[in-house]
């Protein structure tokens, strides 16, 4: 009994310190907002490539990613809150957007449309194969990287300064 009773106490020792030894444990510092959509996964962040700023394309003033995502109004980005049209190519049925906004110099994510994360998307517009306006609200200057998820998936990633 007294030989079960050790060898019980050994194996949990071993359990105890095999946990407390694990270098594989990873702190985040990212800030995900409550009500934030499920979908949206602290590992999305990582991908944001921060030196592919959006570039205007086309002849209607679009900023974004040519041929995948851009915006009409973020030519003129502003703290004090504005218009922008979303459009996406390569989404022929798609029915919703939802834009998470993420602050680069503070880690944090933010709903930057109002009143709701997830928009309904509406069809073809400026040669995109989806559209929709929003008003927009930028917290904060600086870098921001606007995530963009297509039906719960991640679809494209727009990065912009804003400082004004």
């Amino acid at each position: 009994m007294k030989r079960i009773s050790k060898m019980f106490i050994y194996v949990i020792m071993l359990l105890f310190m095999t946990a407390c030894t694990s270098e594989n444990t990873v702190i985040s510092k990212t800030v995900l907002p409550a009500g934030i959509p499920e979908f949206v996964q602290e590992i999305d962040f990582d991908k944001i490539n921060w030196d592919r700023k959006a570039v205007e394309f086309g002849s209607n003033g679009i900023i974004g990613n040519e041929n995948k995502s851009g915006v009409i109004g973020a030519d003129m980005p502003s703290l004090e809150g504005q218009k922008w049209m979303w459009h996406l190519w390569g989404v022929e049925n798609a029915k919703k957007l939802t834009v998470v906004g993420y602050h680069k110099a503070s880690e944090t994510a933010h709903q930057i449309t109002k009143d709701r994360w997830t928009l309904e998307l509406g069809g073809p517009n400026n040669n995109a194969d989806a559209h929709i306006p929003s008003s927009v609200k930028i917290p904060d200057p600086g870098e921001w990287a606007a995530l963009m998820y297509v039906d719960g998936k991640l679809f494209d990633i727009l990065v912009f300064d804003i400082n004004e």
